[in-house]
């Protein structure tokens, strides 16, 4: 599925969850360093029940970027998040990638 079409039904299920009176929050990657595994413009949404459509890093940061956006829609302060880790680390941990990635996360009005 390329990335557009992706897109598009991320924002088609928020907007549905929106019409059936549920707090939806957006993530959205807006930078990225080094190696990451969703490119900038990469989305996600979450609704108050923790349903997600779309992605933001492929899984590895994903519930942290849910329980984030539970705190959006609480109380509608958006959030810039950071995540990273050094290429030396991400190989003492066994994982084959480095960078940092920087998520948005807004609550849907």
């Amino acid at each position: 599925m390329n990335d557009t079409l992706m897109a598009d039904n991320i924002i088609e299920q928020a907007a549905a969850w929106r019409s059936a009176g549920r707090k939806v929050a957006l993530a959205t990657v807006i930078a990225t360093w080094g190696s990451s595994p969703r490119p900038v413009g990469s989305q996600m949404a979450v609704d108050d029940s923790g349903a997600m459509a779309g992605s933001v890093s492929g899984g590895c940061i994903e519930n942290a970027v849910a329980h984030e956006a539970a705190k959006t829609m609480e109380d509608s302060e958006p959030r810039l998040l950071s995540f990273g880790i050094t290429n030396e680390m991400a190989w003492e941990v066994g994982l084959a990638c480095g960078g940092q990635v920087q998520v948005y996360v807004e609550a849907v009005e």
